[in-house]
């Protein structure tokens, strides 16, 4: 499965850019490859990535400056996001809506995550993270690390990332993909969504894995 390289052309309009988010050629045909692959009908309306990627796993740092790993977050629903914080606009974008689902769920939405993992380490440290995430949702973790340990991370999902020219003075923009990853409270890959899927979508997707029991993970 491939995601769509988000340009880096700051000037176009928000709800330009997250109309691009993914192709929907690609969005098709991931759609019915997968439904070809099911034996009965499953009752999300995200797309059901279930057995076709690999579990959360990962070693990096979290925006308190503590390692942190894919198994520290079992027992939650986790919904993995790849963006940096000077991002113009599809990063705030998605974070925003994250943060209304997160709303939505009420008393549901403690036992979820929204792990936002930087494609420019070099400028977001843990505390620039910190105070980047913390401004959308209590919820929101940043991660951050080598930029070995961000790539591996980036193949393991099928995601991309690119450097753009730098502007002077390190200024530059990181075009990257935009795919929201789903993992259930077992960690495994089970839904991916877009920052232009439908909130009610996610909504009600989500509260279906919330309302699973889980073995408690780090707050």
């Amino acid at each position: 499965m491939l995601v769509e390289v988000l340009p880096a052309d700051s000037r176009m309009k928000p709800f330009q850019r997250s109309a691009r988010l993914l192709s929907v050629a690609l969005l098709l045909a991931l759609a019915l490859l997968l439904a070809a692959c099911q034996r009965e009908a499953a009752p999300w309306r995200l797309i059901d990535i279930g057995g076709h990627m690999p579990d959360l796993d990962f070693a990096l740092t979290d925006d308190q400056g503590k390692a942190a790993t894919g198994a520290d977050y079992r027992g939650k629903v986790v919904l993995l996001y790849f963006g940096y914080t000077h991002c113009p606009d599809v990063c705030p974008l998605t974070l925003a809506q994250l943060h209304v689902t997160m709303q939505r769920l009420g008393p549901l939405a403690d036992g979820a995550r929204i792990l936002f993992v930087s494609v420019d380490p070099a400028r977001d440290t843990p505390p620039v993270m910190h105070a980047y995430v913390s401004a959308f949702d209590p919820r929101a973790v940043g991660l951050t690390g080598t930029p070995r340990a961000i790539e591996a991370l980036s193949k393991r999902y099928r995601s991309a990332f690119t450097r753009e020219p730098d502007q002077g003075e390190g200024r530059y923009e990181v075009s990257h993909s935009s795919a929201i990853y789903v993992f259930d409270r077992a960690g495994k890959a089970r839904l991916i969504a877009t920052p232009s899927t439908p909130q009610d979508d996610l909504v009600h997707d989500l509260h279906l894995l919330l309302a699973t029991t889980g073995a408690g993970a780090r707050p």
